[in-house]
Protein backbone atom coordinates (compact mmCIF):
# COMPACT_ATOMS: atom_id res chain seq x y z
CA UNK A 1 0.00 0.00 0.00
CA UNK A 2 3.20 2.22 -0.41
CA UNK A 3 2.49 5.55 -1.82
CA UNK A 4 -1.31 6.11 -0.41
CA UNK A 5 -1.70 8.02 2.86
CA UNK A 6 -3.12 5.93 4.87
CA UNK A 7 -1.23 2.51 3.72
CA UNK A 8 1.16 2.40 6.62
CA UNK A 9 -1.96 1.15 8.28
CA UNK A 10 -2.52 -1.75 6.12
CA UNK A 11 0.06 -4.74 6.51
CA UNK A 12 -0.34 -7.83 4.53
CA UNK A 13 1.24 -11.05 6.04
CA UNK A 14 3.18 -13.90 4.84
CA UNK A 15 2.69 -17.35 7.05
CA UNK A 16 5.68 -17.87 9.40
CA UNK A 17 6.07 -21.28 10.10
CA UNK A 18 7.64 -22.22 13.70
CA UNK A 19 7.53 -25.38 15.99
CA UNK A 20 3.70 -25.75 16.11
CA UNK A 21 3.48 -24.95 12.28
CA UNK A 22 2.36 -22.32 10.33
CA UNK A 23 1.35 -19.08 12.09
CA UNK A 24 0.51 -15.29 11.44
CA UNK A 25 1.98 -12.58 13.34
CA UNK A 26 1.76 -9.12 14.16
CA UNK A 27 3.82 -7.73 16.47
CA UNK A 28 3.16 -3.97 17.58
CA UNK A 29 6.87 -3.02 17.98
CA UNK A 30 8.06 -4.10 14.22
CA UNK A 31 4.92 -3.73 12.49
CA UNK A 32 3.01 -0.56 13.66
CA UNK A 33 5.12 1.02 16.63
CA UNK A 34 2.04 0.40 18.91
CA UNK A 35 1.56 -2.36 22.06
CA UNK A 36 -0.53 -4.56 21.18
CA UNK A 37 0.33 -7.85 19.36
CA UNK A 38 -1.22 -10.95 17.86
CA UNK A 39 0.13 -14.55 16.79
CA UNK A 40 -2.84 -16.45 14.95
CA UNK A 41 -1.79 -20.17 14.91
CA UNK A 42 -3.68 -23.33 13.79
CA UNK A 43 -3.60 -26.24 16.03
CA UNK A 44 -4.45 -29.65 14.06
CA UNK A 45 -3.05 -32.12 15.95
CA UNK A 46 -2.43 -33.26 19.91
CA UNK A 47 0.69 -31.32 21.06
CA UNK A 48 2.29 -30.00 24.62
CA UNK A 49 2.83 -26.31 23.20
CA UNK A 50 3.92 -25.06 26.91
CA UNK A 51 5.20 -27.21 29.36
CA UNK A 52 6.82 -24.81 31.85
CA UNK A 53 4.60 -22.07 33.96
CA UNK A 54 6.12 -18.85 33.64
CA UNK A 55 3.97 -14.93 33.38
CA UNK A 56 4.64 -12.08 31.59
CA UNK A 57 4.91 -8.13 32.12
CA UNK A 58 1.85 -7.39 29.80
CA UNK A 59 -1.82 -8.49 29.89
CA UNK A 60 -2.39 -11.35 27.42
CA UNK A 61 -5.83 -12.93 25.80
CA UNK A 62 -5.86 -16.31 24.60
CA UNK A 63 -8.81 -17.29 22.48
CA UNK A 64 -9.69 -20.69 21.52
CA UNK A 65 -11.84 -20.80 18.31
CA UNK A 66 -13.01 -24.10 16.68
CA UNK A 67 -12.87 -24.22 12.77
CA UNK A 68 -13.87 -26.41 9.79
CA UNK A 69 -16.15 -28.22 10.33
CA UNK A 70 -18.86 -27.63 12.76
CA UNK A 71 -18.29 -23.91 12.40
CA UNK A 72 -17.43 -21.84 15.28
CA UNK A 73 -19.78 -23.15 17.52
CA UNK A 74 -18.30 -25.92 18.03
CA UNK A 75 -14.11 -26.64 19.89
CA UNK A 76 -13.96 -30.16 19.08
CA UNK A 77 -10.59 -30.38 21.17
CA UNK A 78 -9.70 -30.95 24.77
CA UNK A 79 -7.47 -28.50 25.93
CA UNK A 80 -5.92 -28.24 29.68
CA UNK A 81 -4.36 -24.49 31.14
CA UNK A 82 -3.10 -23.97 34.53
CA UNK A 83 -3.46 -20.64 36.12
CA UNK A 84 -1.97 -19.28 39.18
CA UNK A 85 1.43 -20.77 41.62
CA UNK A 86 -1.10 -23.48 42.87
CA UNK A 87 -1.44 -24.16 39.06
CA UNK A 88 -5.13 -24.94 39.07
CA UNK A 89 -5.89 -26.85 36.17
CA UNK A 90 -8.95 -25.91 33.69
CA UNK A 91 -10.63 -28.07 30.96
CA UNK A 92 -11.50 -25.98 27.82
CA UNK A 93 -13.95 -27.82 25.46
CA UNK A 94 -15.84 -24.86 24.30
CA UNK A 95 -15.13 -22.08 22.26
CA UNK A 96 -13.24 -20.15 25.00
CA UNK A 97 -11.17 -16.65 25.85
CA UNK A 98 -8.99 -16.34 29.11
CA UNK A 99 -7.39 -13.78 29.91
CA UNK A 100 -4.47 -13.09 31.92
CA UNK A 101 -3.46 -10.20 33.67
CA UNK A 102 0.43 -8.80 34.04
CA UNK A 103 2.20 -11.58 36.75
CA UNK A 104 -0.22 -14.00 36.62
CA UNK A 105 1.42 -17.12 35.94
CA UNK A 106 -0.09 -19.75 33.81
CA UNK A 107 0.65 -23.00 31.82
CA UNK A 108 1.07 -25.83 31.46
CA UNK A 109 -1.19 -25.41 28.28
CA UNK A 110 -1.47 -29.01 27.11
CA UNK A 111 -4.41 -29.66 23.30
CA UNK A 112 -5.09 -32.95 24.45
CA UNK A 113 -7.13 -34.19 21.57
CA UNK A 114 -7.68 -32.40 18.81
CA UNK A 115 -10.86 -33.37 16.75
CA UNK A 116 -11.09 -30.40 14.20
CA UNK A 117 -8.76 -27.44 13.32
CA UNK A 118 -8.88 -25.23 16.81
CA UNK A 119 -7.58 -21.56 16.27
CA UNK A 120 -5.70 -20.22 19.19
CA UNK A 121 -5.61 -16.00 19.08
CA UNK A 122 -2.91 -14.83 21.33
CA UNK A 123 -2.93 -10.89 21.73
CA UNK A 124 -1.21 -9.18 24.38
CA UNK A 125 -1.11 -5.80 25.00
CA UNK A 126 2.96 -5.36 24.24
CA UNK A 127 4.92 -4.37 21.36
CA UNK A 128 6.45 -7.83 21.76
CA UNK A 129 6.83 -11.50 23.28
CA UNK A 130 8.54 -12.04 26.46
CA UNK A 131 7.70 -13.96 28.97
CA UNK A 132 9.29 -14.97 32.67
CA UNK A 133 11.06 -18.11 32.37
CA UNK A 134 9.87 -21.06 34.52
CA UNK A 135 8.45 -20.13 37.91
CA UNK A 136 9.64 -23.04 40.02
CA UNK A 137 7.14 -25.72 41.62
Amino acid sequence: MAGKKYGKYILKHSLVYGDFGPKICITGETDFNSDFSIICLPVTKPVLMEEHPHSHDFDIYLTFIGFGPGGLEELGAEIEMSLGEEREKFVITSPTSVYIPKGLVHCPLDFKRVDKPVLLVHSSLAPKYTKKEPVPG
